[in-house]
């Protein structure tokens, strides 16, 4: 995968956030086609629709606050409709952007700024694992929906992945959340059985 810079990557995860909207009205999912499409959302709903309302209020609570001075009202409410967009973006990504299991590939995703592909044959191990607590360390990613992980993948060798803004990482243990966790664990073995054999040099 090749780097970009930040204002790029800002810009285009702003209009996966868009896609995500009109995927999650229209029922659709994102990157299904070739594969098993495996939940992580579940988990926050309720945190997301909450944050959402309080949201909701806070953009209604500053038009009436700021009616007095039109120019700043607007400008308020632009942002903070904005943000309403975002919270609805987000949830809205992490429910049409499934993680995606296939005959070669794992693809974890987390909302619409993580889309990691994770080769079967790169794949050591794969076990259930819930953690609600996560240190961060060289060589591991972390991929928390709700504070919480279910799920924990052991690498033969690293893979390359990029942060929200673009600075590369080698990863070779991820941790990631899935809503049925050993329905998905349970695939990732069956496949693996089916993959070619591990890559030598």
């Amino acid at each position: 995968m090749k780097a970009v810079g930040p204002a790029r990557r800002l810009a285009e995860h702003e209009l996966r956030l868009l896609v995500s909207i009109a995927l999650w009205m229209a029922r659709r999912q994102h990157g299904t086609r070739s594969g098993r499409a495996f939940g992580y959302a579940r988990g926050q709903g309720a945190p997301m629709l909450g944050f959402g309302f309080v949201c909701v209020l806070e953009t209604i609570a500053m038009a009436v606050l700021l009616r007095p001075w039109p120019a700043i009202e607007r400008s308020v409410l632009v942002l903070d409709l904005y943000g309403v967009l975002q919270v609805v973006g987000m949830h809205a990504a992490s429910v049409s952007r499934p993680h995606v299991l296939d005959d070669t590939s794992l693809r974890i995703r987390r909302a619409a700024h993580v889309d990691l592909s994770v080769p079967l044959d790169l794949i050591a191990s794969v076990r259930r694992e819930t953690r609600s607590t996560h240190e961060k360390r060289e060589g591991e990613l972390d991929l928390a929906i709700g504070a919480q992980t279910t799920i924990t993948l052991e690498l033969t060798e690293p893979i390359r992945h990029f942060t929200f803004l673009g600075r590369p990482r080698n990863v070779r243990l991820i941790r990631f959340h899935a809503d049925e966790p050993d329905v998905l664990v349970r695939a990732i073995r069956e496949m693996r059985t089916l993959a070619p054999a591990p890559r030598t040099y």
